[in-house]
């Protein structure tokens, strides 16, 4: 719903990035490890502290972020606007992807979700995540809003809005 606040339980883009590098033996500075995890604990964390004020549940694997919210806004008739600088890219993700080519945004996710809540229940939402160690990262990372429905957009670090598109293919 307009309004809802949209939360990552951590950091995006370190599978999609880690399993590039093992198939195409790619190799940087660092080693860049899988998020894979059972989201499970952090979903009945959520339901537990939440209850029916959980709105939105999402698994980001393929497409990434981007594309499970894209289905989101478009499923929901509402848009997504998220901010850039509360993104959750950790430093080594964000160079690899820079260096292919290729946007964090849409890089596969395997232990990380994505919740819609009111943005009431942000800080207790953010608070369950929290609790555990596989949300130890948790962020608030965009709005839900009535404007531009069924679309993502992202508010840039230097003040502009870009729209986040569904890709039509892989990156």
């Amino acid at each position: 719903e307009p309004g809802d606040a949209v939360l990552v339980s951590g950091p995006i883009g370190r599978h999609g990035m880690a399993v590039m590098a093992l198939r195409e033996g790619l190799e940087f500075e660092t080693t860049i490890t899988s998020d894979t995890a059972s989201l499970w604990p952090l979903v009945r964390s959520l339901r537990d502290a939440l209850g029916v004020c959980l709105h939105v549940l999402r698994d980001p694997t393929r497409g990434g972020l981007a594309s499970a919210l894209h289905e989101i806004a478009t499923a929901s008739d509402v848009g997504i606007a998220l901010d850039e600088s509360a993104l959750p890219i950790p430093g080594d993700v964000a160079a690899a992807c820079e260096m292919l080519g290729l946007d964090p945004l849409y890089v596969a996710n395997e232990g990380v979700l994505v919740a819609m809540v009111p943005a009431a229940q942000a800080d207790a939402a953010l608070a369950a995540l929290r609790a555990h160690p596989l949300g130890a990262s948790s962020r608030r990372i965009g709005e839900v809003v009535a404007r531009h429905r069924g679309m993502v957009v992202l508010r840039t670090a230097l003040g502009g809005t870009r729209v986040v598109d569904l890709l039509p293919g892989d990156q």
